[in-house]
């Protein structure tokens, strides 16, 4: 379960650094095969970084959540109404 898990998190995370590595190529002026320029490059590879970051992000905060480890103003609406 932990190994499922763990790729779970794993390639969103890979998905996320292969965008930091297109935005990088486009600084120093590396075009990659199947993008035609380096705007397009960029833009994909913006949007592959917060993808990414975004679905790890959210992973976390909903484990954290579940394990009652956040702030109160983040908790479910359910555990509000359960503890009062």
């Amino acid at each position: 379960m932990r190994l499922m898990a763990l790729l779970i998190v794993l390639i969103p995370g890979i998905i996320g650094v292969y965008g930091i590595k297109l935005m990088r190529d486009v600084i120093f002026g590396v075009t990659i095969p199947p993008f035609t320029s380096l705007i397009l490059q960029f833009i994909m590879g913006l949007v592959f970084f917060i993808a990414g970051l975004s679905f790890v992000g959210g992973f976390i905060f909903y484990r954290d959540r579940k394990r009652n480890k956040v702030q109160k103003r983040f908790s479910s609406n359910k555990q509000k109404k359960t503890k009062s």
